[in-house]
């Protein structure tokens, strides 16, 4: 389904990918979702809330990240 950018469509697209992505390495975000408040502003301006998570879980997030280049931004 293609979305246009900035859209709460677009968004809960984007919510799915990453909770795919993520479960697909074997992380779970209880608090995945979209930020209530940016849905309430007019136009909705959606974010994305990753919410709290375990130090266990970071660390599976940083290890499923690709090592960049030392220096990169």
């Amino acid at each position: 389904m293609k979305t246009t950018p900035g859209t709460l469509e677009d968004a809960q697209a984007a919510v799915t990918e990453l909770r795919e992505a993520l479960a697909r390495a074997g992380i779970t975000l209880p608090s995945l979702g979209l930020d209530v408040v940016t849905l309430a502003a007019n136009p909705p301006r959606p974010l994305v809330e990753l919410g709290c998570c375990t130090a266990e879980t970071a660390r599976l997030i940083a290890a499923a990240l690709p090592a960049g280049e030392e220096g990169e931004v």
